[in-house]
């Protein structure tokens, strides 16, 4: 018994480590660039209803956080679709690691987003730079399980989001446009990036068979 149970544990461990060297293929280009119109549609959903976003941040970032409960959601079910067709046994695991890389920045931002606005109301405005800034860091550590130029989304959202809290910073505004536009860009970014990758890999694949 004890060596079936250690045989067991040892597949366990095999199916973890090829799941961590494989390419996480899960993500649909399709999804995400929906995902990027939602964030524009968002923004422009607030611009023509919040005449004045900064005075009513409870709006704007319920809205956001509207926003992306969807996009996660979109996502997630077609994460779990694509995976148990495209990685078969190891789905389960090549999930878990996705959300792994993801979940530490996704968690923060949530985090932050609390004690702000627990402690520290009249700061709300830093909260769409260091959300961007987080995005960027949860796909620098995404990297090694995704196709590698999603580090140049990485930077993008990096470089948005110290961006928008250098503009931000001058009169400590709210804007629809500096939360909508760079993640509308990076989404899309993230899907063209996703598609060249499948692309590439099944044209692998046919010239391999």
């Amino acid at each position: 018994m004890r060596d079936l149970d250690k045989a067991l544990a040892d597949i366990v461990a095999i199916r973890s480590q090829i799941a961590r060297e494989t390419a996480f293929r899960g993500l649909g280009s399709a999804t995400l660039a929906a995902t990027g119109a939602l964030a524009l549609a968002t923004a422009c959903l607030q611009a023509w209803w919040l005449d004045e976003p900064s005075d009513k941040p409870l709006a704007y970032f319920g809205i956001w956080i509207a926003a992306a409960a969807i996009a996660f959601a979109l996502i997630g079910v077609e994460t779990v679709r694509r995976s148990r067709r495209l990685h078969s046994g190891l789905a389960d695991a090549m999930v878990t690691n996705a959300i792994e890389s993801f979940l530490p920045s996704a968690g923060i931002g949530l985090c932050l987003a609390l004690v702000v606005a627990r402690f520290a109301p009249d700061q709300v405005w830093m909260l769409p730079g260091l959300w961007q800034v987080l995005t960027g860091l949860g796909l620098f550590a995404a990297a090694r399980i995704l196709p590698r130029p999603v580090q140049l989304a990485g930077a993008w959202y990096l470089l948005a989001g110290l961006s928008v809290f250098a503009m931000a910073s001058t009169d400590h505004t709210l804007s629809p446009w500096l939360m909508g536009l760079p993640f509308a860009a990076g989404q899309g970014m993230l899907a063209l990036i996703m598609h060249r990758a499948m692309r590439d890999h099944q044209g692998g694949l046919d010239a391999a068979l």
